[in-house]
């Protein structure tokens, strides 16, 4: 049978805008299984919430690793195998792909910095 939820949220006080700290609660109704759930709200709008979360996670997984200097190859091979509800294991860095997206993100004068210490190293 569903149980009622207290889900509370707050928005941070903002003093550029001139706002105070606000929190705000509600109480709804949460099912206690997926079949109860189904019944409750309907397969599809279970599913649509379920896309749009695993979306946002997915999102997020990529962001985290075109931030680590990880490929678009290696992230879409990563992410290929992926499964909603399965925590995805840490990004492995390949430290030569992330000092090369590093580079062709570089402006010009970075860029012959990052030459002249590879150069000096290579010594």
């Amino acid at each position: 049978m569903a149980n009622g939820i207290l889900i509370t949220a707050k928005v941070p006080a903002n003093e550029e805008k001139g706002t105070t700290e606000q929190t705000g609660s509600a109480t709804v109704q949460m099912a206690d299984d997926v079949e109860e759930a189904v019944q409750m709200f309907g397969a599809d709008a279970l599913l649509s919430n379920a896309w749009a979360n695993w979306k946002v996670t997915l999102q997020g997984n990529i962001r985290k690793g075109l931030k680590a200097g990880e490929s678009l190859e290696n992230i879409a091979t990563r992410l290929s195998s992926a499964k909603m509800g399965v925590a995805q294991t840490g990004v492995r860095i390949d430290p030569v792909a992330a000092y090369v997206a590093a580079f062709k993100s570089a402006d010009p004068a970075k860029r012959k910095e990052m030459l002249d210490e590879l150069k000096a190293s290579a010594n």
